[in-house]
């Protein structure tokens, strides 16, 4: 070691370069980071300068890294997260929290959360499908029992069965009562007639009053024909129920099944007279249905104690509703109709 001259200045003893501090933040994969500039080594030949005014280093300001373009293949980025923790998959260290990287939009990717989805179309309204099925299937079960219906009962294109009866604008005048005329010889003036006229139904009416002598004031009885033409249905299943059960309404009624006229007759009687006392009521009644026509002629009397009329007896009377009956059937089927 030589001496130093005396006069000469002191030369400074060399010092320790401080070590870089390590890089912050650590290095990202595929992020490329500028390193920091390295203050330039001091020589021995500068001075040494009192430890008063030593210049003290100036921290040197951080780059931060610039990222970078993604590539066309998306990758997975990082999740961002809510805690100031470092990323786990960094080493633990000092200084601030890692920032997270933004995540950049990739105009060519998929964005984020995926496609939007297609919009669902509504779902098939099942339950309206049924219906509509269901009313299908019901409007064919109803036309085929129409149909079923049509070809056993007959239908609206079905003729009639009228047997040859004719409507009558005057029935009384067809109409056949001479049995009764030996007991009630006196004539009606002034029958009640009357007739209706329809596509499905032709109805006529005739009432004649019966008397015994011209000194009767009221009628000794009551006498009516009635025939009606069903044009559209047969009457049979109807006709049968009302007078074969005729004397269910009635307890005082007899019904009796006859034959010799058209298809089915009955003979309906009543008799609440009791021996010699005339006072009460008879009355005998003759249906008959021949094919779709129906007819009843009709005989009633009533009696009382305070006056000197004598009825005849309803077996009588039965055999003139028969005999008339017979006769009149056929003045019924006369070309002289409405």
């Amino acid at each position: 070691m030589t001496e130093r001259p005396d006069g000469a200045p002191a030369q400074p003893e060399p010092q320790d370069q401080p070590s870089a501090p390590p890089a912050w933040p650590p290095r990202q994969p595929g992020v490329e980071t500028q390193q920091p500039a390295q203050p330039p080594h001091q020589t021995p030949t500068q001075p040494q300068l009192p430890a008063s005014v030593q210049p003290q280093p100036q921290p040197q300001p951080q780059p931060q890294p610039q990222p970078q373009a993604q590539p066309q293949t998306p990758q997975a980025q990082p999740t961002p997260s809510a805690y100031p923790y470092p990323s786990p998959q960094s080493p633990a260290g000092y200084g601030p929290p890692v920032a997270p990287i933004p995540h950049q939009q990739n105009p060519y990717g998929q964005p984020p959360g995926g496609y939007p989805l297609a919009p669902t179309p509504p779902a098939a309204a099942g339950g309206a499908g049924r219906a509509v099925l269901w009313a299908v299937l019901g409007a064919v079960v109803a036309s085929a029992a129409w149909a079923g219906g049509v070809f056993l009962l007959g239908g609206d294109d079905t003729e009639a069965d009228l047997r040859g009866y004719q409507a009558k604008a005057n029935l009384c005048s067809s109409v056949d009562y001479s049995s009764f005329k030996d007991e009630y010889p006196e004539e009606d003036t002034a029958p009640v007639d009357n007739a209706l006229e329809h596509e499905a139904l032709d109805q006529n009416y005739c009432s004649i009053s019966l008397k015994t002598s011209s000194a009767s004031t009221i009628s000794d009885a009551y006498f009516s024909v009635q025939m009606e033409l069903h044009k559209k249905t047969d009457p049979g299943p109807e006709f049968t129920a009302l007078w074969s059960e005729y004397d269910q309404r009635y307890d005082d009624y007899d019904v009796e099944k006859v034959t010799g006229f058209g298809d089915e007759a009955y003979l309906v009687t009543e008799d609440s007279t009791s021996g010699d006392d005339t006072s009460g009521s008879r009355s005998a009644t003759l249906a008959v249905r021949d094919g779709w026509m129906t007819y009843e002629m009709r005989w009633s009397a009533y009696g009382s104690t305070y006056d000197d009329v004598s009825m005849p007896e309803v077996d009588e009377v039965v055999g003139w509703l028969k005999e008339d009956t017979t006769s009149t059937l056929e003045n019924l089927k006369s070309i002289d109709g409405v």
